[in-house]
């Protein structure tokens, strides 16, 4: 018997995919109009070198672990305790103007103020940009009472904090919120979902593991033995990670729990 419902954050129930989407193209904006610049064009330059830059640092194995991605980096301050977060704070900033110089080097443009600018523009832009899909408070406010609910997902304890904070709706559905660079390690190691279960004091078949991403919340899911549920909107094709269930819309768990 399904007594509580495991949710990942990122892409599940914030479309963040959007909110960088919009933030980058916020601040690129100016870049283009300052320089006469493809708009576009110059996005995918910055993501390029987002991408490219970020794994040069000896902090990367980290991020991987924890589960913070190059455009996290690009706005977080890292602020966190341990080691880890302190190496993290010290490079941030200088991987965050090197994304913005880079890119605009790219286009053949000299001009280190102006990407320090972009680097201190796109925080802004990403905190006011927050979005959250249309099913997400309504499935919530439904599962609520019902089931127990917790939180589960990978990244920095600053950042993801913040994403609750400019979106407060969300965070007083969850008994527990559980983030791995709290924890020491991310989705997919098993033992942050131990860590999960055992702060809910459930056993594994007890419980479904909501998320978009086959890689962490569903491996991991599946590793531990907990039934996975992958919410797959964008209609990609699985991979060798097999999901227990697939949905297109987080209405469909609805179906699903009333068979469990």
């Amino acid at each position: 018997m399904i007594k509580a419902i495991f949710f990942d954050l990122d892409d599940t129930l914030l479309w963040d995919k959007k909110s960088v989407a919009t933030a980058l193209y916020n601040t690129c904006l100016l870049a283009a109009e300052k320089y006469d610049l493809d708009v576009n064009l110059f996005e995918q330059e910055v993501r390029k070198n987002a991408q490219a830059i970020y794994g040069q640092y000896d902090t990367f194995p980290f991020t991987q672990m924890i589960g913070i991605n190059p455009f996290e980096g690009l706005w977080g301050k890292f602020e966190d305790k341990g080691i880890d977060f302190n190496k993290m704070k010290e490079i941030a900033p200088d991987y965050q103007k090197r994304v913005w110089r880079a890119a605009l080097n790219a286009f053949h443009i000299e001009d280190a103020d102006f990407a320090e600018t972009l680097a201190e523009t796109f925080p802004e832009e990403r905190k006011k940009n927050p979005f959250v899909y249309e099913e997400s408070y309504s499935v919530l406010e439904k599962l609520q009472g019902k089931y127990r609910l917790l939180l589960l997902t990978n990244g920095s304890p600053q950042l993801q904090n913040i994403k609750l904070t400019i979106t407060p709706e969300i965070a007083p559905f969850f008994e527990k919120i559980i983030i791995s660079g709290q924890f020491g390690k991310g989705k997919p190691d098993p033992s942050i979902f131990e860590h999960a279960l055992e702060e809910m004091g459930l056993v594994a078949s007890e419980v479904l593991m909501v998320g978009d991403n086959l890689n962490t919340d569903i491996l991991g899911a599946n590793r531990t033995g907990i039934q996975s549920v992958w919410i797959n909107r964008e209609e990609m094709k699985a991979t060798d990670v097999n999901p227990t269930f697939e949905i297109h819309s987080l209405h469909d768990l609805f179906s699903i729990l009333s068979e469990c």
